[in-house]
C-alpha cells in the first residue's frame, strides 16, 4: 500500500479556520457502508442506541511552542512529551548546528533555559530545562503558546479565542500538543441530550504528540514509524466501557485519538484492560477492528496517517465517496471543521 493511495485534493476554500458556533452547530456526515447522510453534530444522540458508550479523550492541550535563541539564531521548539530520565522530547526548527551540550535561551520570560542533550535518527531532540515541575509549567505559560495546525493561519499568532476554541469540554489531564479534535464538537446541551437517551460517557487518556504535525515520507507505507504517544485507561473506564458491550451496547470512539489506545488496550475479544504507558500503532486498510464499533472524527488531511485509519474502518471506497460528497457539499475540514460519524466497513 502506497501513499499515493490516500491523496485528494481539497480546495483551500474548504479548510476551516475557526470552529462553528455553538460547537454543536457543526455539520455531521453520517457514513454508512451503503451511502452517507448530511446532518449535524446535534443529531447525534439520534444516530445512537440506549446502552451505546461514547468513549472521549480527556487530554488537555498545553502550550507547546516554544521561540528560543543560539546565539542570533532562532530556533522553534515544539514539546512533544516527557522522559522517564526528566528531558524532553521535543521537534526543533531551524537547528541543524545545534549540538549536544549546547544552550538555548528561550523567549519570553527572563533566565529560562535548555541544555540539548540528545539529537535522534528521526529529526527530534531531548532538551533538559533548567526548572522542572510547578516551575517549568509556569515558564511554560508565560512562554509558550498552542501548537496550532499550520493551515490555520494567524499573521499576529494564537489568540485568546483559541486558546478557549482549541480546547475540549473534556480536558482535564495536561499533556497534549494538539486537540483531539472531535471532542471540539460537544456541548453541555448536547451531553445532556445523549445522557438522556440512555448513552453512557466514559472518558480515557491519549496525549498527542508533536509528530501529529509531521507528514508521512516513505511513499512505501509498511516503511513508516509512528511516533509514541502517552495515554491510559483507568480500571473504572475498562470496566465501564466492557459492561456496556457485555450489555449489547456499542463503543463510540470520539476521536482517533480515543479509537487508537482502545485497540491498544483490548485483547483479541475486545475486552479492554486497565492500561497505562506508549503507543504507536499504525492502522492501515486491512486491520482488524476488535474494540470500537463507531468513530467519530472529523475530515483529515491527504497522505496523513489519520486518513489512513479511517479508510480502514470505514473502507477506502465509502470514504472516497464521502471525502468527494463532503467537498462538494461545502463542508468544513480538519482541525476547527465538520465531523463524520463512520459505520465499519
Amino acid at each position: 500500500m502506497n501513499l499515493s493511495d490516500f491523496d485528494y485534493r481539497l480546495p483551500p476554500e474548504r479548510i476551516a479556520v475557526s470552529p462553528a458556533r455553538p460547537r454543536d452547530a457543526a455539520r455531521l456526515l453520517h457514513v454508512r457502508p451503503d451511502g452517507f447522510s448530511d446532518l449535524i453534530v446535534r443529531d447525534l444522540p439520534t444516530l445512537l442506541q440506549p446502552g451505546d458508550c461514547l468513549v472521549v479523550n480527556d487530554t488537555s492541550v498545553i502550550p507547546a511552542q516554544l521561540t528560543g535563541r543560539r546565539g542570533d539564531a532562532a530556533i522553534g521548539i515544539t514539546l512533544d512529551r516527557p522522559m522517564p530520565d526528566g528531558t524532553w522530547r521535543v521537534l526543533l526548527r531551524n537547528a541543524r548546528r545545534a549540538r549536544v551540550g549546547e544552550t538555548i535561551v528561550i523567549d519570553g520570560i527572563t533566565d529560562f533555559t535548555a541544555i540539548v542533550t540528545a539529537r535522534n535518527e528521526d529529526g527530534s531532540a531531548h532538551l533538559t530545562f533548567d526548572r522542572t515541575g510547578e516551575a517549568f509549567r509556569t515558564a511554560l505559560d508565560a512562554a509558550g503558546a498552542l501548537a496550532l495546525p499550520p493551515y490555520i493561519p494567524r499573521e499576529t499568532g494564537v489568540t485568546e479565542t483559541d486558546a478557549a476554541d482549541y480546547q475540549t469540554m473534556f480536558a482535564a489531564r495536561e499533556g497534549a500538543v494538539a486537540a483531539p479534535t472531535a471532542g471540539l464538537h460537544f456541548t453541555p446541551a448536547l451531553l445532556d441530550a445523549l445522557a438522556a437517551r440512555g448513552i453512557d460517557l466514559v472518558r480515557i487518556t491519549l496525549h498527542v504528540g508533536a509528530g501529529t504535525f509531521l507528514p508521512v515520507r516513505t511513499e512505501t507505507l509498511s516503511e513508516h514509524r509512528m511516533h509514541a504517544e502517552r495515554g491510559e485507561i483507568s480500571p473504572a473506564a475498562a470496566a465501564a466501557i466492557n459492561r456496556a458491550r457485555a450489555s449489547g451496547g456499542r463503543i463510540v470512539a470520539v476521536g482517533t485519538t480515543s479509537l487508537r489506545v482502545l485497540e491498544s488496550a483490548c485483547d483479541e475479544t475486545g475486552h479492554i484492560s486497565p492500561w497505562s504507558g506508549e503507543t504507536d500503532l499504525f492502522i492501515l486498510p486491512g486491520y482488524r477492528f476488535r474494540a470500537v464499533d463507531r468513530l467519530l472524527t472529523n475530515f483529515h488531511l491527504p497522505r496523513s496517517t489519520l486518513l489512513m485509519l479511517v479508510s480502514a474502518f470505514a473502507g477506502i471506497a465509502p470514504i472516497r465517496a464521502a471525502y468527494a460528497h463532503a467537498i462538494a457539499a461545502g463542508y468544513r475540514f480538519y482541525s476547527y471543521g465538520d465531523a463524520c460519524l463512520l459505520e465499519p466497513a
